[in-house]
């Protein structure tokens, strides 16, 4: 399933005994592997690999979603033949353990992306994780928007560079995600459109810090990523928004105008206007 060795740091505490040393206890330092969270089951999808420490209905349930997706998402970005592989903590203080993050940094998420531990650091993600508590109170119809979103990322990840705007990255994998839903605009955005209902009408596509965990208007944020390239796709045709996107990572930093221009045939400034008429279109 990985390109590369799993690396997990432990920490182990030796003593000293008559007969020799021994391992009196070892502990993962940084991220926990699944297995050090509990007894890890395994579910084999068609298209997918669900490692969890929750009840097995559950797994089978998230290896159904996965196996849903990744067709969903091939049909858009090629095919790939790799399984996708998902874990699913039972509690988020077990996602946050294997996250190495508080638990709280994540309220409100319901899954992420990771590269596997020990991979060069400009490895992108290559797995979903689930925040269980958030992802169970999502409707069905959330849930498979999730997965298909986050294996977006992972079928996506050769071409996302740390250049790559969030809006372009998190907007390519939220018009995956809701493709063949049937949603409206309004359905998609309900807080961008309450805000424009306000007069707060946006004049800029969003920045990579309003993406962040925990930030002030991140739903709108999001919302305004889909809306953005939902907007090219309809545009321009899904193929040139595919295309948009890999120009946008082999350009290189700095080169979202050009990559713009290249395959969209309009810079960023005429863009953004006919972006910001869309969203205002929300108030009818």
């Amino acid at each position: 399933m990985d390109d590369y060795p799993a690396l997990l740091e432990r920490q182990v505490e030796l003593v000293r005994e008559p007969g020799g040393w021994r391992v009196a206890r070892e502990t993962p330092t940084g991220a926990a592997a699944p297995w050090d969270l509990g007894t890890v089951r395994a579910v084999e999808g068609k298209h997918s690999l669900v490692l969890g420490l929750g009840e097995g209905a559950e797994l089978t349930a998230l290896a159904g979603l996965a196996d849903r997706a990744v067709p969903a998402v091939e049909a858009v970005w090629g095919p790939s033949a790799a399984r996708l592989l998902l874990e699913l903590p039972l509690t988020e203080q077990q996602f946050a353990r294997r996250m190495d993050v508080s638990a709280d940094a994540y309220q409100g998420i319901a899954a992420v992306t990771l590269a596997v531990g020990g991979a060069p650091v400009h490895t992108p993600a290559d797995r979903i994780v689930v925040n269980p508590d958030a992802y169970r109170q999502l409707s069905e119809l959330g849930r498979r928007v999730v997965v298909t979103h986050e294996a977006t990322h992972v079928a996506t990840r050769a071409d996302t560079r740390s250049w790559t705007p969030l809006w372009l990255s998190e907007g390519v994998a939220d018009y995956t995600g809701y493709l063949g839903t049937g949603r409206t605009a309004r359905q998609v955005a309900p807080e961008l459109a309450e805000d424009v209902r306000a007069g707060r009408v946006p004049v800029a596509l969003p920045a990579d810090d309003a993406f962040t965990a925990g930030a002030a208007g991140i739903a709108q944020a999001y919302e305004q990523a889909w809306m953005a390239c939902d907007l090219i796709a309809r545009r321009h045709g899904q193929d040139r928004l595919v295309a948009f996107y890999r120009t946008v990572g082999a350009f290189g930093e700095g080169g979202l105008e050009r990559a713009m221009r290249a395959q969209l045939g309009v810079g960023l400034l005429e863009f953004t206007k006919t972006w910001t008429t869309e969203v205002a279109g929300l108030r009818d």
